[in-house]
């Protein structure tokens, strides 16, 4: 009797098992099925807004859009990558030199988690607001007109913690035995930093800052108080503390985002709408351009460090 209960309990103590392994390839498979679908879906929407963005684009593109007069936005082209130097300039050495104190110099824990969250903060400010703050800190207090100078410090609120937090991810990844090996040969800390750390995580610094580069191309709502949305400078004048000199800093400049939202909100004609469909697809692509720059950089380096090992 009792050997016949002993097995009861066997066989049911199986079928339990069998029935939960059933129910948990149903709940993975249910799953995995609703992740794809919501990833399909996310592809489709993407591929049809760059569809979209793009087709719009090439249907009226014209040598005509890309030139230097009223009519065209390379002025505005310009402009963008000029205001994007200027914020690189900036952001660059200070996100570095953040990241790298963050990361090599911070020993104390709760010092550290209260500047990744800083950094974490910062670089989640809506556009809006940091060019309300651009303004009255850049331009107001400052007492100047609107102007690239103005618009590159202001993205530089963005730039700058998300170069920082790749640095600091970047540092944090070199292997210890790198740098114990560096003090053990009596190399200073600054000195293991420069030679070793800083060629090791180079490779992510420079995806940082091309990631970087591609959110200060785009961005609109930051400039909008703060490089204006002028055009008026002169190719013929290249004294550098004239106005009308492309190189001047100091005047206002509309970017290529700008030019998007100006066409859009007071264009009615079919002109305004060309030069705003033209500009969008030229920041799509740039923007795509961008991340896959960043992505080949990434990878290239990645083999070519393992091939070397």
């Amino acid at each position: 009797m009792e050997e016949t209960i002993g097995i009861y309990k066997t066989v049911h103590s199986e079928k339990i098992k069998i029935g939960n392994i059933k129910r948990n390839r149903i709940t993975d498979h249910v799953a995995t099925s609703i992740i794809k679908i919501f990833t399909g879906i996310t592809v489709v929407v993407f591929a049809l807004f760059l569809a979209n963005v793009l087709y719009n684009g090439i249907k009226v593109f014209s040598p005509e859009i890309l030139s230097f007069t009223e009519k065209g936005i390379g002025n505005q082209l310009f402009n963008t990558i000029y205001l994007l130097v200027l914020s690189l300039f900036v952001s660059v050495p200070i996100g570095i030199f953040s990241g790298i104190y963050m990361s090599e110099y911070v020993t104390s824990g709760k010092i550290s988690s209260i500047l990744k969250m800083a950094v974490e903060t910062l670089s989640s400010l809506p556009s809006i607001v940091v060019g309300l703050f651009g303004y009255f800190a850049f331009v107001t207090y400052v007492g100047t007109q609107w102007n690239l100078l103005s618009g590159a410090l202001t993205v530089s609120i963005f730039t700058i913690p998300l170069i920082t937090a790749t640095t600091y991810d970047a540092c944090k990844e070199v292997p210890d035995n790198y740098k114990q090996g560096s003090f053990a040969l009596g190399a200073t800390r600054f000195e293991t930093i420069r030679k070793v750390i800083l060629p090791a995580a180079s490779t992510r610094i420079m995806t940082g800052v091309i990631l970087a580069s591609g959110r200060v191309f785009g961005e609109a709502a930051a400039l909008l108080y703060t490089a204006g949305m002028s055009t008026d400078f002169s190719w013929k004048v290249w004294n550098i503390a004239s106005s009308q000199c492309p190189l001047n800093p100091l005047r206002p400049g509309e970017t290529l985002a700008l030019q998007v939202w100006a066409s859009r909100m007071d264009g009615i004609g079919s002109g305004a709408y060309d030069t705003a469909s033209a500009a969008s697809a030229i920041l799509v692509i740039m923007t795509i351009v961008f991340c896959l720059s960043a992505n080949y950089i990434s990878k290239y380096f990645s083999r070519k460090s393992e091939g070397s090992k």
